[in-house]
């Protein structure tokens, strides 16, 4: 029924544009006569890794994450773009002391420079240490120079970042225990300018439901009350989650007994959607400002792992007593309506269900098996897929870039993908640990226009796997290639 409703939805789509009904703001005139539907909607994930601080700012929406030998930012004009968006390198380091293990990076804007905080070491973990870059100029993309070690007080310490209150900067940032028990301990410190803490730190005793780390503490303000909101236990366990801290206005951050704690988890694991490990998050506001976004990692597999922590976004609400309402994971795949503001993008969604020779449909040729078994893990709940060699599944679209979302698993092999009839690129499906929608192709960047992309399964595998199977699931198409294109 759903995809019934689904193929009406477009037809009513298309007749809405011939009469006009949709607005010219939402079309875009192409150079070859035709008119494509922006489209207002975005899937979960929007980027394969993990630790993300998203913001907007000036047009474009700019994106961070975790990427362990350097700091890349991804910039795109809509959110339903970014996964599509090249990864831009802002910064490597030379120096031995601290050019691995690179985490958890964080956007400030302070007069007209850039300041970008993380976490980096030796290679070995306890030696993790904070530090701070600095734009050459008022541009989020940089070029960025090394600026400082900050908030170094001899031990192990990750995730910092400033936060404002009553008008006064702040460092954040998670570190040990310091022998009064339990878990990792949130910390602040005074900051005396962006690169630089004054005066001693205070530990911030936080709940968090298990006896792991607090870590990743990042704030949200509403009526002059700041949330300090952070992510407790292991990050590779499926009870990741966040909680939350609360300070008053006028209250004074350095004595930890002003700070609230507010009972239970905020945002933690969705079984129905399959969602789990939800956390280490930012928040960012729509383009129009009216507005609150979290953006945040989660897996779709409830191992315990530290690989397959995607990119999510989702739209928060607030309580009636001022709290941030943030609701439950959504599942991948789930669509949404893009934030306020968001001018979208032409891209559209093709399912493996739909089945044909047109614009946006998969036809295949060999022995292909289909079912419904991979539930959440899959979209819209079913998928495709073969282990016979020279088997193929082909998809017809016009656009710029292509990308396959599908499951990886133990028992899959490797493919071999193609555009236009060109070079195949080998692309292997095995996991160790079930997941799904997990991006496992994502094309060059193509001329405007009708393309073809080819899926053929090899027959080959790698020797962990005890199978030669891949499947087909979700494709995402980005540039000219709505569903709804009409000539004029």
């Amino acid at each position: 029924m759903s995809r019934i409703l689904s193929r009406l939805s477009c037809v009513a789509a298309t007749l809405a544009l011939v009469v006009g009904i949709i607005p010219s703001a939402a079309a875009e005139t192409l150079r070859d006569g035709e008119r494509s539907v922006v489209a207002q909607t975005v899937r979960n994930p929007v980027n394969s890794n993990a630790d993300p601080n998203l913001m907007y700012h000036n047009g474009n929406y700019y994106l961070a994450t975790t990427r362990g030998d350097r700091i890349g930012i991804w910039r795109a004009t809509s959110l339903a773009a970014i996964m599509a968006a090249p990864e831009h390198v802002i910064w490597r380091d030379s120096d031995p002391s601290r050019n691995t293990q690179i985490w958890a990076p964080a956007f400030r804007h302070v007069g007209s420079r850039w300041y970008v905080y993380y976490t980096a070491s030796d290679g070995i973990d306890a030696n993790h240490r904070m530090y701070v870059l600095e734009s050459a100029s008022d541009d989020p993309m940089g070029p960025y120079s090394f600026k400082a070690r900050i908030a170094d007080f001899g031990e192990y310490a990750i995730d910092g970042e400033p936060i404002t209150h009553n008008g006064q900067p702040y460092f954040v940032w998670s570190g040990p225990g310091r022998g009064q028990g339990g878990p990792a301990q949130l910390y602040i410190a005074r900051m005396s300018n962006p690169w630089t803490v004054t005066g001693e730190r205070v530990a911030i005793p936080a709940s968090g439901g298990c006896s792991e780390v607090r870590e990743g503490p990042t704030p949200l303000y509403r009526n002059g009350r700041t949330f300090l909101t952070y992510s407790t236990c292991d990050t590779g366990k499926p009870d990741y989650q966040v909680w939350m801290k609360s300070i008053a206005d006028g209250a004074d951050p350095m004595v930890a007994s002003n700070w609230v704690q507010h009972a239970g988890p905020e945002f933690s694991r969705n079984d129905a959607a399959g969602v789990w490990g939800p956390g280490h998050h930012s928040f960012f506001r729509s383009p129009d400002g009216t507005e609150d976004w979290i953006a945040y990692h989660g897996k779709n597999t409830s191992a315990y792992t530290y690989s397959f922590r995607t990119t999510r976004v989702q739209k928060i609400g607030w309580n009636i007593d001022g709290t941030p309402d943030l609701g439950r994971p959504l599942a991948s795949g789930a669509t949404q309506q893009l934030p306020s503001g968001d001018s979208g993008a032409p891209t559209s969604v093709a399912n493996d269900f739909d089945l044909g020779t047109g614009q946006n449909q998969v036809e295949y040729v060999g022995s292909w098996q289909s079912g419904s078994a991979c539930g959440n893990q899959c979209f819209l709940s079913d998928d495709h897929w073969s282990g016979q060699s020279g088997a193929t599944a082909t998809i017809r679209f016009i656009g710029t870039q292509v990308a396959l979302l599908s499951v990886r698993d133990r028992g899959n092999g490797i493919a071999s993908i193609s555009i236009d009839g060109g070079q195949e690129q080998l692309v292997d499906y095995y996991s160790a640990i079930r997941v799904g929608q997990e991006l496992n192709y994502l094309s060059p960047v193509l001329t405007p226009g009708p393309h073809t992309l080819r899926v053929r399964v090899t027959g080959d595998r790698n020797p962990a796997s005890d199978s030669t199977v891949i499947s087909l699931d979700r494709i995402e198409i980005y540039g000219h290639g709505d569903n709804v294109i009409v000539k004029t």
